[in-house]
């Protein structure tokens, strides 16, 4: 099971271990990148190796880390994956001082915003690996070696499918989603999909939507019946997520 990223790695195990993988959640994914994706992935990388701090990649040797471009990468794709009517809901136009200080500092609250989710990132993440995760995004085609075909390339998988999408994810739409779910189709899988109306963005997967955890939660209850492992346990308490901190956040100040 797994989101962006990790929904197209969990669809490529499922090419790579027919034998093995069962079942497959699939969340807020793509059978490939669209050019503007690759596009967004190239900016941030360049971000990211212009950085007089990057040395090549080399930076622990340096006693140094490119924070600089790690926290222009954050922030960009930040912006892509949260939806705008969210962002409008939250930090509209509104200024943290009195009036326009016409100058290049922060004035606006989503600068703020943006500023604190890039330093926050960019002092927990490595770079390289940022890299290399954009580049495994832009590479993903499993459908390449079949000539385009995704249902021939998927002829071979044994699992059964759950995939969902979110109406306001404008990075991963549902119509990327959907090219999944015909080819699993055509193909003869087990395929069980859900459109989700989440006002979220992308990131919508990794926030707290009660009817998306239900759909997954019954889609895990079949499987649990499946195998006989009984009734699921009791939930966690849920951890603080990314919604909560944006509600949270006031004048620079996050959590409070």
């Amino acid at each position: 099971m797994g989101g962006s990223l990790g929904g197209m790695q969990a669809l490529q195990w499922t090419l790579d271990f027919p034998d093995r993988i069962r079942h497959a959640l699939v969340i807020a994914a793509a059978p490939k990148l669209s050019t503007q994706n690759i596009g967004f992935n190239d900016v941030a990388r360049q971000a990211i190796v212009s950085d007089p701090d990057f040395h090549g990649g080399n930076f622990y040797a340096m006693n140094t880390f490119p924070a600089r471009g790690l926290r222009l990468a954050r922030m960009l794709g930040h912006i892509t994956y949260l939806s705008e009517d969210l962002l409008g809901e939250k930090f509209g136009r509104e200024i943290k001082g009195d009036d326009y200080g016409f100058n290049y500092e922060v004035e606006f609250e989503i600068e703020s915003y943006l500023r604190y989710q890039g330093d926050k990132f960019a002092q927990v993440f490595d770079a390289n690996t940022y890299l290399l995760m954009t580049k495994a995004l832009d590479y993903f085609d499993p459908a390449k070696e079949a000539g385009g075909d995704l249902a021939k390339a998927l002829a071979s998988v044994k699992a059964g499918f759950f995939l969902a999408s979110f109406k306001s994810d404008w990075r991963f739409p549902p119509e990327r989603s959907r090219e999944i779910v015909k080819a699993l189709v055509a193909s003869g899988k087990a395929v069980t999909y859900a459109e989700i109306d989440a006002p979220h963005g992308h990131d919508a997967f990794l926030l707290d939507n009660p009817h998306y955890h239900q759909l997954v939660a019954a889609y895990m209850d079949n499987v649990a019946s499946e195998i006989g492992a009984g009734a699921r346990p009791a939930p966690l308490a849920p951890a603080r997520t990314e919604l909560e901190e944006m509600r949270g956040y006031a004048g620079g100040r996050a959590g409070t």
